[in-house]
C-alpha cells in the first residue's frame, strides 16, 4: 500500500513508519519539524516538510494513496492548559482540514494516534473502551473531537476509521538499520527523564507523591513497547472496515508503579539515580491500566515485549548512543 504518516518525524510516527517500510509498503512522511526530526524520518520513506493543515491536501493529490497513519499532533498535557488555542487550532482545525483531503482525493483508510488522555480519571482499571470519555485537559479533549469527527466522516463519507488510544509508549525501536526513540525538547515522560538522571544531563527525578492508594504509595501506569504499538497500527490497516469508525486501547494490561520503573533503571544504568519525593499533581490518577481485550479479539493483538526490564534497557540503549 501506498501510504501516509503525518507526523513521522517524531517518536512514534517515525517507529510506525520503519515497521511500514519493513512490512513493504510505500511510506511518505510529512511532518514540519517543529518537534520532529529529520534524520528519523526512515531510510527509503519520502520525506515531504510542510504543516499539516496546510501541506496534507497537496500531498495527497500527488497520487493515489492507500491509508492516512495521522501521528502529528500538540501533546503537553500543561501546554494546552495555559494555551488551549494551540490544540484547538493545531491538533482539531489541522486534522478536519486533513479529513477533508482524504474525502477530497478518496483515500480509504485513517488510522489515528488517540490517547488514554480522552478518559481523564477512570472510574474503573482496567479502563475499557466503553468507559466514559471525560478528558481533564484540552489535550485529552483535543483527541476526543478528532475521534468524534472521525466517527461523523465513517457514517457520511464510508471512511475506513481506526483510533488507538495509547497509554504510556515507551523503549525504542533498534532493528533494521534504524535507532529510534525519545528525544523530545521538553521531555514529559517518566523513563527518559529517569533515564536522563543516569546519563549525567539531570541531577534527580521528582515522583509526585508517596502517598497514593497504591501497593508502593506511588502512581500505577501502563507501559507499552513502541515496536508493540507499531504492530498494532499494521493490524489497524489490515481491519480497517469502511463506514465504521473502531477504538482501540492500546496496553500491556499490567501496571508498574513509579517506583518499580526507578528501580528498574537503576539495575538497566547501573547508577543509583537519585529520587526526590514532590506533592502530589492534580488530576493525576492513581492508577491507568488498559484494558486489551478488544485489540487482541479485533485485530488480534497482544504485546510480546511487556517486561520493563527490557523496554527500560531498549530505551537506555537508544540514550546512550543515539
Amino acid at each position: 500500500m501506498k501510504l501516509l504518516v503525518t507526523g513521522g518525524a517524531g517518536y512514534v510516527g517515525s517507529v510506525c513508519a520503519a515497521h511500514l517500510l519493513g512490512a513493504g509498503h510505500e511510506v511518505v512522511v510529512l511532518d514540519d519539524l517543529s518537534t520532529g526530526h529529520r534524520d528519523a524520518v526512515p531510510t527509503g520513506a519520502t520525506f515531504v516538510e510542510g504543516e499539516l493543515g496546510a501541506a496534507a491536501g497537496d500531498v495527497l493529490a500527488g497520487g493515489r494513496f492507500d491509508g492516512v497513519l495521522h501521528f502529528a499532533a500538540r501533546s503537553l498535557v500543561g501546554e494546552s492548559v495555559e494555551k488551549p488555542e494551540r490544540y484547538w487550532d493545531g491538533n482539531v482545525v489541522a486534522s478536519f482540514r486533513l479529513l477533508e483531503a482524504i474525502r477530497e482525493h478518496a483515500v480509504p483508510r485513517l488510522v489515528f494516534s488517540s490517547t488514554a488522555a480522552t478518559y481523564g480519571e477512570p472510574d474503573q482499571v482496567p479502563i475499557a473502551e466503553t468507559a466514559a470519555t471525560r478528558p481533564t485537559n484540552p489535550y485529552g479533549a483535543s483527541k476526543l473531537a478528532i475521534d468524534h469527527m472521525m466517527t461523523s466522516y465513517a457514517n457520511a463519507h464510508g471512511l475506513a476509521a481506526t483510533s488507538l488510544r495509547y497509554f504510556n509508549v515507551a523503549g525504542a525501536h533498534l532493528g533494521d538499520g534504524h535507532r529510534l526513540g525519545e528525544r523530545h525538547a521538553v521531555e514529559t515522560h517518566l523513563i527518559p527523564l529517569v533515564l536522563q538522571v543516569a546519563a549525567g544531563t539531570r541531577e534527580s527525578i521528582s515522583i509526585f507523591g508517596d502517598d497514593w492508594p497504591t501497593p508502593d504509595g506511588t502512581c500505577v501506569r501502563d507501559y507499552i513497547h513502541v515496536d508493540d504499538l507499531a504492530d498494532a497500527h499494521l493490524l489497524a490497516l489490515e481491519h480497517a472496515t469502511a463506514g465504521r469508525h473502531d477504538i482501540y486501547n492500546l496496553g500491556s494490561g499490567h501496571g508498574f508503579s513509579v517506583l518499580e520503573v526507578v528501580e528498574t533503571c537503576r539495575r538497566v544504568t547501573g547508577h543509583p539515580i537519585p529520587a526526590v519525593v514532590a506533592p502530589r499533581r492534580a488530576g493525576d490518577p492513581a492508577v491507568l491500566v488498559a484494558a486489551g481485550d478488544r485489540a487482541a479479539e479485533q485485530l488480534g493483538w497482544k504485546p510480546s515485549r511487556t517486561e520493563i526490564e527490557r523496554i527500560v534497557s531498549d530505551a537506555w540503549e537508544f540514550t546512550r548512543h543515539r
